[in-house]
């Protein structure tokens, strides 16, 4: 990922897909968090990539005030349309704003969130500043799909969703070598986050797995979905050529399910909490 370079047409045109599209994280995942968290109603969250506030949402109620930066406008739009459907407790703000700009003036965070979004960043610039940004104490969650699992699809009510199929018909419209943006992605998005945040100034990990399997039922318009959210696959990419590749992934779906509908297991979440020391120099993890 060394050349490629961020630009403001990462999710172009994906926020409205990106609800219904994507695959939701295990449900354990918000009581998980506020007992790892300790999480009481009184402190302050900041979810970095917010997106439209997946991630957000559900962890409003444990924090007396959860700030979403997001530097996508549709992601943001999106956040507040559904935040204001959430009601009056749901306490949140949504900023436009790329990673990079943090701190931006919004203060002190007890816990700060990454949500599938870190490899999008300047990462080791974003990690000493959002260090700077938590109490000490503080936590950084950084979460994502379980990669190592292997869903089975025995048992399911109805067809799998024919990814493979999928990746074939993005790459005969848009090339063998993943978009991201107006840029490629050959090698795709870097790993290695531990050193990064070890690096920072961060202390753990303590890792968790909140458990999915649950049988998700989805529909051709779901799938469809899914496909506009990702990042390789966003509808500004496909240019003219957008309604004929839904054309095309309309037939294949059919194809794979006349029914319309396709079945697919919740994958496990993976819980990443990294802690800023209490005091400098300690070798604990947030405690000491």
């Amino acid at each position: 990922m060394t050349d490629w370079e961020w630009d403001e047409t990462l999710f172009a045109g994906a926020a409205p897909y990106y609800q219904q599209g994507r695959l939701p994280y295990a449900p354990g995942l918000a009581p998980r968090l506020a007992e790892v968290l300790a999480a009481d109603g009184t402190g302050r969250l900041l979810d970095v990539g917010c997106g439209p506030g997946t991630v957000t949402l559900p962890l409003a109620p444990l924090f007396r005030e959860t700030v979403g930066v997001d530097p996508d406008p549709g992601m943001i739009t999106e956040a507040t349309r559904r935040a204001a459907t959430a009601g009056p407790a749901v306490r949140t703000r949504w900023l436009r704003l790329r990673a990079e700009q943090l701190p931006a003036g919004l203060g002190t965070f007890d816990v700060a969130v990454f949500a599938q979004s870190f490899h999008w960043t300047d990462r080791e610039r974003v990690a000493r500043t959002v260090h700077g940004m938590l109490r000490p104490g503080g936590a950084l969650v950084h979460l994502a799909d379980l990669k190592t699992e292997r869903r089975t699809t025995a048992g399911l009510p109805h067809p799998a969703v024919p990814y493979a199929g999928i990746a074939d018909l993005v790459q005969r419209y848009l090339g063998p070598v993943r978009r991201a943006g107006r840029g490629l992605l050959p090698q795709g998005t870097p790993g290695g986050e531990a050193a990064v945040f070890s690096g920072a100034g961060f202390t753990g990990p303590e890792r968790h797995v909140v458990p999915g399997g649950q049988t998700l039922v989805r529909t051709t318009d779901d799938v469809i979905a899914w496909t506009f959210s990702m990042s390789f696959s966003a509808p500004h990419l496909f240019g003219p050529y957008r309604e004929s590749f839904e054309a095309d992934l309309r037939r294949l779906l059919g194809s794979a399910s006349p029914a319309g509908r396709f079945a697919e297991r919740v994958p496990n979440t993976e819980v990443f909490v990294w802690r800023r020391p209490r005091r400098v120099g300690s070798q604990a993890d947030g405690t000491g």
